[in-house]
């Protein structure tokens, strides 16, 4: 599939999901919002770009901290609902922009931290992504990168990806923990620190995000039950009077500095 179709699904997908995103309750209290905060260690006075910024969770909680946020988004139905969930709270020194992460429209050396959370899965060039991110941070700047990923193994990441991209066409690709680590540092970036953690996921909720059809629903069902048992056992898929109920994920939280 050609990049800009892919953009082309984004759009449409989180367009009619826009809404679901704001309440969600992974995007909205997750705990990895708060470490993204203490990681950002913001003194006041920088400027920070948040792209992909979906509800605005990330932009939202950095409002407080920072000089400026911009928060970034493919979608325009997006970014209206988080301009009305963050201007809701109260603050008034975020703007709202249009825009490719793969193509950031601003200038080198704009932003003292960028942060990008829970969206990268969704990029299909990652590699310009992260090049666009490391041009429009200062010197010495921080990027803050969360995000699902997947196991090392090549039959769980297949799995894992293979039932993200039934629930949402949408999804082009979860990457393993060495992936990122090396694609960060092919583009110049410096590792600080590396955070990972689990995500437990209600499967009734996770489709309903989605607003995902009942013959989908029925088919990932499907591929969760007949999934290898190692594939159940990693991802603590959980299934009660043959329906599955829950599951397990991971994510990773990266911080990274330009030019070190």
């Amino acid at each position: 599939m050609k990049e800009l179709d892919i953009k082309k699904d984004v759009q449409t997908q989180f367009g009619q999901s826009a809404d679901s995103y704001v309440e969600s309750k992974i995007h909205k209290e997750g705990r990895d919002l708060q470490l993204l905060v203490q990681l950002a260690d913001l003194k006041g006075t920088e400027k920070v770009l948040d792209v992909a910024t979906g509800g605005g969770h990330t932009a939202n909680a950095l409002a407080p901290c920072a000089a400026r946020v911009t928060a970034l988004d493919l979608t325009r139905e997006m970014l209206a609902a988080a301009e009305k969930f963050i201007k809701g709270n109260g603050f008034g020194n975020v703007e709202f922009k249009q825009g490719d992460a793969e193509n950031l429209p601003f200038a080198d050396s704009s932003f003292d931290l960028v942060t990008c959370r829970i969206a990268p899965h969704h990029f299909p060039n990652v590699k310009a992504f992260l090049s666009q991110v490391y041009r429009v941070l200062t010197p010495k700047g921080i990027f803050l990168l969360d995000d699902n990923v997947v196991p090392e193994d090549d039959e769980l990441d297949r799995f894992y990806n293979q039932i993200e991209k039934i629930r949402d066409y949408s999804h082009f690709r979860a990457w393993k923990k060495t992936e990122w680590i090396s694609m960060l540092e092919a583009v110049g970036f410096t590792l600080s620190q590396l955070h990972h953690f689990e995500k437990n996921f209600q499967f009734a909720s996770w489709c309903k995000r989605m607003n995902l059809p009942q013959e989908d629903q029925q088919r990932l069902q499907t591929v969760f039950r007949q999934a290898p048992q190692k594939a159940k056992d990693k991802f603590r898929i959980r299934i009660d009077g043959g329906e599955v109920v829950s599951f397990a994920g991971e994510a990773m939280v990266v911080k990274a500095v330009k030019g070190i």
